[in-house]
């Protein structure tokens, strides 16, 4: 099997909320986040050593008595045409899997679901849904890259896989009036997490110096918010 596996991470008790998860990092993605905070990853892949899927599998194997499931995230997972194949070797070990996206490959996307690979999506909604936003936050330089992000937000909103769209709330680039528009534009979302930004590693050293919002402020923009969704969470670790 052929996957660029550049992390591995053996236990985290935050990558799926209420599980205990082994993470596992896959290199390269389409978007340029200017406060990505896996910046090496995205950019400079090479730098980290490949974690052989042969020192995954018996791990998970050994440790499924604790272990609740495995969270492929990166990176962009879907991007990567050997995802099916990774993942069904994962499931093989009785581990759930819990998939991180950008929502840019829907037609991945849609095989693992059809599948029945993934027990859990969390989907990255980094901007109001309008080119200019996208192109600003995600650094997208097609709309048809914003028009495949859109077709993932119908898929999980219309489908029976268990998921949350997620925003990393950043001052510099999301305001109240961003958020507003994209509680409205993924209204009726079972599960709609509000992320605060972490200045770590940034793929634009100028995000280094951005400063968080701070609780109070995060708080305030999950009540406004919280009547769009099922469930809505604020994320502020």
């Amino acid at each position: 099997m052929k996957f660029a596996i550049k992390g591995f991470d053996r236990m985290s008790l935050v990558d799926w909320d209420g599980m205990v998860a082994t993470t596992l990092y896959l290199s390269g993605c389409n978007f340029r986040c200017p406060y990505c905070h896996n910046s090496g990853l995205v950019l400079f892949p090479e730098q980290y050593e490949t974690v052989p899927i042969a020192e995954v599998l018996p791990y998970l194997k050994e440790h499924n008595d604790f272990l609740d499931g495995v969270v492929v995230t990166g990176g962009e997972p879907c991007m990567h045409r050997q995802a099916p194949e990774l993942i069904d070797a994962l499931r093989d070990t009785g581990m759930r899997v819990k998939v991180d996206t950008n929502g840019s490959y829907p037609e991945m996307l849609e095989k693992l679901i059809r599948d029945e690979l993934v027990d859990y999506v969390a989907m990255d909604i980094k901007a109001p849904l309008d080119f200019d936003s996208y192109a600003k936050s995600a650094g997208i330089a097609d709309r048809r890259t914003l028009e495949r992000v859109r077709d993932s937000v119908d898929l999980l909103m219309d489908g029976d896989v268990e998921y949350e769209f997620r925003t990393t709330v950043v001052p510099a680039l999301h305001r109240s009036s961003d958020l507003a528009r994209i509680a409205e534009q993924v209204k009726g979302a079972r599960r709609f997490v509000i992320q605060n930004y972490i200045a770590r590693d940034t793929i634009d050293p100028g995000f280094m110096e951005e400063a968080p919002y701070d609780s109070e402020r995060l708080q305030e923009f999950k009540q406004m918010m919280a009547s769009s969704f099922e469930q809505c969470v604020v994320r502020d670790e």
